[in-house]
């Protein structure tokens, strides 16, 4: 059980760098880029019809010192005025912290709404947090989640899934037939049929 309690601190600690940094950093551009439709425009759409296309597009971001901030890749991209959604097919997105560590966020489908307040990865969903060093000098090995559906709630910092899930870390593995994580109470809560695979530090 000790071993069980120490693995699930160190997801705790992880796993709000490796969701709420990337999609964060996705919001930003999403909001970003919508363009601002005319009142007629909005008027006159009565159907769930696209009002503009990007395709085959990728948009980046830079901090003050121009280091890259954060990238958006997808095969094409739609806003759907109705709903004031965008949509992007084939989505790629990469996104690096304060300290220059890459979080990378890959799906069939990525949807956000008009404010950018929340983000849903859809199909074949990946977040994966490149392996780094601590201050320290301490190894932390890479960090995924997988799954075919990740809802995050940029606002309240929430992010959930409805489906199965599976989150590693280095070798370590856990699975669960859905997930509800909550980045102000540091607490996720893996739900249903719950299994977890642990091994132990190799030490040279």
């Amino acid at each position: 059980m000790n071993k069980v309690r120490w693995v699930w601190d160190r997801l705790a600690l992880y796993l709000p760098v490796l969701l709420m940094g990337l999609l964060a950093g996705a919001t930003y551009w999403l909001v970003r880029s919508t363009p601002i439709t005319s009142a007629a425009a909005t008027a006159t759409a009565a159907q769930h019809q696209p009002d503009y296309f990007m395709r085959k597009f990728s948009v980046k971001t830079f901090n003050a010192q121009g280091q890259l901030k954060s990238e958006v890749k997808g095969t094409e991209a739609r806003h759907y005025p109705d709903t004031d959604t965008l949509e992007i097919d084939q989505a790629i997105i990469r996104s690096f912290d304060k300290e220059g560590h890459l979080t990378t966020a890959t799906s069939r489908t990525a949807l956000t709404n008009g404010d950018g307040s929340e983000v849903t990865l859809m199909g074949d969903a990946q977040v994966l947090r490149a392996a780094t060093v601590s201050a320290s000098g301490k190894e932390q090995p890479t960090m995924t989640f997988n799954g075919e559906y990740l809802h995050a709630f940029i606002n309240t910092e929430q992010v959930q899934s409805n489906q199965p899930v599976v989150l590693k870390r280095g070798r370590d593995q856990f699975t669960a037939d859905n997930m509800d994580y909550d980045n102000s109470t540091r607490v996720v809560q893996l739900n249903g049929r719950v299994k977890g695979v642990l091994y132990p530090d190799v030490k040279h």
